[in-house]
């Protein structure tokens, strides 16, 4: 017999066929997609390209006015914000080239101060516009130039009128008069006192690179070389008389001379050590060297030293344009002292509150 055949099973089978291949696609699809969500998210979050910033930089004008006739001379254009007072000179030395900077004063006011260098243009801004006034400060000169030429002088006077020049003394009376063992050791200490000062202003002391008036070295060497050569001159006179309690005045008045040129020469080596340094928080203080010990009595021992030296110098000699000469000097000093003991209240003030300017206890 023939089996009789379901005519629906090819069908269903077929049905069942395509059933089980679409459900075998949607877990392939299933698992890409997990596989491709797993990928994401181990790189991490997809972050936003970053938006370019614009920057924007504020320049200034600087407008030049001179301050007598209130008149403008120039305008120095697109000065960065960071620039300094000191840049706006060199510009402004640019566009007037019969200024070089260090002749430039300029004032945020008419009767102001003159500002610094290392003034930043951006803290004197109120607007985009900024007038500063101009004063001329005439022909100017580095301060090592200044000290040079001032302490060179005094030196090389003084051995001229040493060796009795023709032209100074006359040379028959200069003969007959036998020089008194003074006058050698006040020409070595005299000597002495400005070589050690020419190489200090060399190696010792660092000036700031500020410059000063022409007029003020003129000043100071028309002070300097004056009394230089009055001195000279009644020192290495053939008629100069020794000093009244000779030997044990001269002994003494010299060696109270050379302690307080050490002194002095060791305080600027400290304060100069203090400077290169850079540890200006605190007041000086004193080392293991017994000179620099006056640190404790007085804010300014240099001048104390100096003091002592050209009073030490006036009881060796015993002369009286010494004597002027000195005094002028602790006067000058005292005020030097003074001001830099008011500085230092401001700035250490426990330190130096109990501390003498230039003399201990007394000033």
């Amino acid at each position: 017999m023939l089996k009789r055949q379901n005519p629906g099973t090819p069908e269903r089978s077929r049905d069942l066929t395509a059933d089980g291949g679409a459900l075998s696609m949607s877990h392939n699809d299933s698992r890409s997609f997990f596989n491709l969500s797993q990928l994401v998210l181990s790189a991490g979050q997809i972050k936003p390209s970053p938006a370019l910033k614009h920057s924007k930089i504020t320049y200034f004008e600087v407008e030049i006015v001179d301050v007598q006739s209130k008149k403008q001379i120039c305008i120095v254009d697109k000065v960065p914000p960071a620039s300094t007072i000191l840049d706006v000179k060199h510009k402004f030395h640019k566009a007037c080239p019969q200024w070089y900077p260090s002749r430039v004063g300029l004032q945020l006011e008419r009767n102001g101060p003159f500002l610094k260098d290392s003034t930043s243009i951006q803290s004197l801004a109120v607007s985009s516009i900024i007038t500063l006034y101009f004063t001329d400060l005439g022909q100017q000169v580095g301060w090592t130039t200044f000290f040079l030429t001032e302490y060179t002088g005094p030196l090389l006077i003084y051995l001229l009128f040493y060796i009795r020049l023709s032209t100074i003394y006359d040379q028959v009376e200069s003969r007959k008069n036998f020089r008194h063992p003074v006058v050698h050791l006040a020409c070595f200490c005299h000597c002495l006192h400005y070589i050690r000062h020419l190489l200090e202003t060399l190696f010792v002391h660092k000036f700031s690179e500020g410059h000063t008036p022409l007029k003020n070295m003129i000043k100071g060497c028309a002070f300097y070389w004056g009394f230089t050569s009055w001195i000279a001159y009644y020192i290495n006179h053939p008629r100069y008389t020794p000093p009244s309690f000779g030997h044990k005045q001269v002994s003494y008045a010299a060696l109270a001379f050379l302690m307080c040129e050490a002194g002095n020469h060791f305080i600027n080596v400290a304060l100069a050590h203090q400077t290169n340094s850079g540890n200006r928080t605190c007041f000086p203080s004193p080392t293991y060297n017994p000179f620099t010990w006056l640190f404790l009595l007085v804010s300014c021992p240099n001048y104390t030293y100096e003091a002592g030296s050209w009073i030490s110098f006036t009881v060796m000699t015993q002369t009286l344009p010494v004597g002027i000469f000195a005094f002028l000097m602790v006067i000058q000093m005292s005020l030097w002292a003074q001001k830099k003991h008011k500085l230092y209240l401001k700035r250490f003030y426990p330190e130096v509150r109990r501390k003498a300017a230039m003399i201990p206890i007394i000033f």
